[in-house]
């Protein structure tokens, strides 16, 4: 199996597969190594990736880009609605106040979600990875913000799904990156950690993170975000500058025109990376609109004046990233700088001010996060056997729970999960409780969140379940934060216990059950009672060795109890199993789209390429009446093609394929028959030339037999050769290459049965030069 990592951007998506001599990025079918995120839906098929780039001018309300802002966003957020804006495609808020994308396709308006486009992307790339491999995937990994809440960690495992992909991991940008930077090098220092800043500025936001590396293992200590800060504020940028100059200096207002709108963009994006190599640089558009050729330029200068209000935010998140890692600019080693918006050279100057280092460009800024991916795909899949490297990630948000609305410890705001913990990470809580009860997750800190985040993240139900006897019960849960930044309630379990309680009650009521460091690891636990109905009690992080022995005289029974989660958005298995149903009813009528375009693409270069064989290569293997016939109906195919046949179903096209074959294959046999016949010819007289001259070691019986077959064929060839020059080469020959090469087959067959029962016998040989060995001694 392939061992795959997936980079899917803002704008473009890279794959990485790890392979016997390393990891390599896979090209697309245009022998790219990015493929465009880009689905566009066509009046008859979709078209993804660098298919539905091409298509996105014919069809931009149709077009579906920069999905990954949407996907597990509220329709209400100020950014999605700033993002909306600026986005083509109509949309609407769902039910649930998600996105609903509405596009028109095969003639109808159909409404998708974020989660169904993500995963006709994510169908795309496989597909792509499918017949690169020449095999099945669906273990990957794949690269998400270090910003994405629960919801849309979930929505992505769910996009996964849907396309047919197992991921193993929901990986950080940055920690990918970390690990293909680190994994490699061997000169850390040997006295202590080495401090690295990763600064990736995609095409979206920017991420900071912090990670120390030393020998065989690398931490990341902080992950810090601006959610709306990238390469595309810095084009927006361009964008409203010209905007504004066309409207004056040429009197058109390119945001009433949304193909406008997108060439000025993609014209933006190209000036200013000329603008990150040149200190000026102009702008051309022909017929930008109304048939008006524009013309600007801009000085780097003034572009950066212009985008100083950008510039100045990358040092927000740089600061907090040293403030949450607990370090000083002085003990960075070395500032690494990434992603497709890193190019800008005030971003470096910038970024060597903050951290009094100059950023490096040791990785490859469109490929490191994919890399990275792959490498953590391989470290986790059992196909490959990478070398011991420890990666530990950590969660940039707190999150707390509720039990029943309150808080699980009294006096305390019910964190179990602290901004930084690793990831993952396993907590057992015990409770005192006798029926049915709800625990809570949320974030803690509201500030952590990308703005808009609502803080609820799920409800989890435990039970319901019933005490042997009246008294409250033990219950045990297992909550998990796993590989991908995803908080569940793994399993709950009610502990009953029998024995002299009068002896034991106060043990229960003060310690835990020495069978709770099955789950978790760490130092001490933490207890509270509120009003004296319920306790709980947390323990983190490490094994006590000392038992109870009054406890250990108990007899105790573990009864597993229902947990059932309530998700505050995202898809039930109904609608992911119907989302499932639906990708594949678009992919299989995208294969019969597919199918039938290069049936078409078929018979329309069979058509050109039999019309110009038929008066040159095949002139004198046709007669006169032949051609006319076969060029009326070429003639007639092509018409139809352009006419009543521009959109038929694949049936017909090869229907009218197989007429033209039957008209045109007899003249084609004859041409291919001439030189076959000549080399089958060749054949014959070889095969009866090499046995002619061993045939006197044959007796004499055997020998004239094999003489009067060598007479016979010859004759026979001869007269059918005669027969056959004296018949034009428009008519079917009376010799063909079939039939000489079935006299040569016969032939050979009975020499090599004739030689073979003459030759002396090999075992009777051996035993006489034994015996003549054995008289001589």
């Amino acid at each position: 199996m392939s061992v795959v990592g997936f980079d899917v951007g803002n704008e473009n998506c890279v794959i990485a597969v790890v392979k016997q001599r390393g990891v390599d990025v896979l090209l697309n079918d245009e022998s790219k190594r990015e493929t465009p995120a880009v689905v566009c839906f066509g009046e008859k098929q979709r078209f993804l990736g660098s298919a539905g780039a091409a298509s996105a001018m014919m069809n931009p309300k149709s077009t579906v880009s920069q999905v990954k802002r949407l996907i597990g966003r509220k329709f209400t957020e100020p950014d999605v609605q700033r993002d909306l804006r600026i986005l083509p495609f109509e949309t609407s808020e769902g039910p649930d106040g998600g996105i609903l994308i509405h596009l028109k396709y095969l003639g109808v308006t159909h409404t998708f979600t974020p989660v169904q486009v993500t995963a006709m992307l994510f169908a795309h790339l496989k597909d792509l990875i499918e017949k690169n491999q020449e095999m099945p995937i669906s273990d990957c990994v794949i690269s998400i913000p270090s910003y994405f809440a629960d919801l849309q960690r979930r929505t992505y495992l769910d996009a996964a799904t849907v396309a047919g992909l197992k991921p193993l991991r929901l990986m950080h940008d940055c920690t990918a990156t970390a690990l293909s930077y680190g994994i490699y090098k061997t000169d850390f220092s040997t006295s202590g950690p080495t401090y690295v800043a990763f600064v990736d500025i995609g095409h979206c936001d920017t991420q900071v993170s912090i990670a120390s590396f030393e020998a065989g293992q690398m931490k990341i200590l902080s992950h810090t975000f601006d959610r709306s800060l990238g390469g595309r504020d810095f084009d927006e940028v361009l964008f409203n500058h010209f905007a504004a100059q066309f409207k004056e200096q040429y009197r058109i207002d390119v945001y009433s025109n949304v193909k406008a709108s997108i060439r000025l963009r993609a014209a933006c994006e190209k000036l200013k990376k000329v603008l990150s190599a040149n200190a000026e640089a102009p702008l051309n558009i022909e017929c930008l609109m109304d048939e008006k050729d524009v013309k600007g330029f801009i000085k780097r200068e003034d572009f950066e004046m212009l985008a100083s209000g950008l510039l100045e935010r990358i040092c927000v998140p740089c600061s907090e990233a040293l403030a949450d890692a607990g370090l000083t600019a002085d003990k960075i080693h070395s500032v690494e700088l990434v992603g497709s918006g890193s190019r800008i050279p005030a971003v470096a100057r910038i970024l060597a001010s903050v951290f009094k280092n100059e950023p490096r460009r040791t990785l490859n800024a469109s490929e490191c996060v994919a890399r990275g991916c792959a490498l953590q795909c391989a470290m986790l899949s059992p196909v490959f056997r990478v070398r011991e490297y420890e990666v530990q990630d950590s969660i940039p948000f707190s999150i707390a729970f509720l039990i029943d609305e309150a808080p699980i410890c009294p006096g305390t705001n019910g964190i179990l999960f602290p901004k930084g913990q690793p990831i993952p990470s396993v907590k057992v809580l015990t409770f005192r409780r006798s029926s049915l009860f709800h625990l809570k997750a949320f974030y803690a800190n509201p500030t952590e969140v990308p703005a808009g985040v609502s803080s609820d993240i799920c409800c989890f139900t435990i039970g319901p379940f019933q005490c042997s006897h009246s008294k409250k019960t033990r219950v045990k849960v297992k909550v998990v934060l796993n590989l991908h930044g995803v908080v569940s309630v793994e399993s709950a379990m009610v502990m009953e216990e029998h024995g002299d309680d009068s002896s034991t009650r106060g043990l229960a009521d003060s310690k835990m059950d020495p069978m709770d460091i099955d789950y978790v690891t760490a130092s001490g636990s933490t207890e509270a009672v509120a009003d004296g109905f319920e306790k709980s009690s947390i323990q983190h992080n490490s094994s006590h060795t000392s038992g109870d022995p009054e406890r250990n005289n108990k007899a105790s029974r573990r009864l597993e109890i229902p947990v059932s989660e309530s998700m505050y958005g995202g898809m039930t298995k109904a609608e992911l199993s119907e989302a499932q149903d639906k990708e594949l009813q678009l992919a299989q009528h995208d294969r019969i789209m597919e199918q039938t375009k290069d049936k078409k693409n078929a018979l329309e270069s069979y058509v050109y390429e039999m019309r110009n064989k038929l008066f040159n290569t095949y002139r004198s293997f046709a007669s006169d009446q032949e051609r006319e016939g076969i060029s009326r109906s070429l003639q007639q195919t092509e018409e139809w093609l352009y006419d009543d046949g521009e959109d038929e179903t694949e049936n017909a096209y090869t229907s009218k394929l197989e007429d033209l074959k039957k008209l045109v294959d007899p003249i084609e046999n004859r041409y291919k028959d001439e030189e076959a016949r000549m080399q089958a010819t060749r054949d014959l007289l070889k095969c009866i030339g090499d046995y002619r001259m061993a045939v006197n070691s044959l007796p004499p019986m055997d020998r004239e037999s094999v003489v009067n077959e060598f007479y016979k064929v010859e004759q026979w060839l001869r007269e059918k050769t005669q027969q056959q020059d004296s018949l034009p080469k428009n008519v079917d020959p009376v010799l063909w290459s079939s039939d000489i090469k079935s006299r040569n087959e016969e032939l050979n067959s009975m020499c090599k049965h004739i030689f073979r029962s003459r030759a002396p016998n090999r075992e009777d040989h051996k035993g006489s030069n034994q015996q003549n060995t054995s008289d001589y001694k």
